[in-house]
């Protein structure tokens, strides 16, 4: 251990009190994964750009009037700020992009639309926030698998090595994650359409 990673909850305390350094160490530890999220949604530089920027603005915003609440969860919390500034950037220019059709996002599938009207895109929010409101039901390990999964596009490989865990181990939270998350749907009688 030669040198000591600040933590990020640390990082963002500083900011908090007055050290403005703080978060540029925020932003550079997390730029390349934050922007490369917003990049493989967006696919436009200059759109990226802007969102990555207003992302830290609200970011900024948030911390400055103390508001931030998400204790050593700062990734998963900037990531959801640049999902949710991506969703605004396609329904403003009327485009919802789609998602991958893959097992873990069977649930989510129901959130793209190619042509979203006012009220199908209020559903869709309605949708997403139910879904975030049972994702935080979940186990905190298979939580944390599914964010990395889902909102920061993070492979099995680098959720493994992220959170010190085999990528068995990793697959076998996912999997979990969306057993659960669909017991909790089933028992509950949510209806994800719109």
């Amino acid at each position: 251990m030669a040198n000591v990673v600040i933590p990020d909850a640390a990082l963002v305390k500083n900011y908090i009190g007055g050290d403005e350094n703080a978060l540029a160490c925020l932003i550079k530890r997390h730029q390349s994964k934050i922007y490369g999220f917003i990049y493989s949604k967006v696919t436009d530089r200059d759109i990226a750009e802007d969102i990555f920027q207003d992302t830290f603005i609200k970011v900024i915003k948030t911390l400055k009037s103390n508001n931030y609440n998400e204790e050593g969860k700062f990734l998963p919390w900037v990531m959801r700020i640049s999902h949710n500034l991506i969703v605004d950037h396609f329904r403003k220019n009327k485009k919802m992009p789609m998602f991958r059709e893959t097992e873990e996002f069977s649930i989510f599938s129901i959130m793209s639309d190619n042509s979203p009207n006012v009220e199908s895109t209020m559903i869709t929010n309605q949708v997403e926030s139910d879904v975030q409101k049972l994702i935080e039901e979940l186990p905190e390990d298979q939580k944390q698998v599914l964010l990395m999964r889902m909102y920061q596009d993070m492979s099995f490989k680098e959720i493994a090595e992220s959170t010190g865990v085999s990528i068995n181990t990793a697959l076998g939270r996912m999997r979990y994650a969306i057993m659960n998350l669909r017991k909790v749907i089933e028992k509950n009688n949510i209806v994800l359409t719109n």
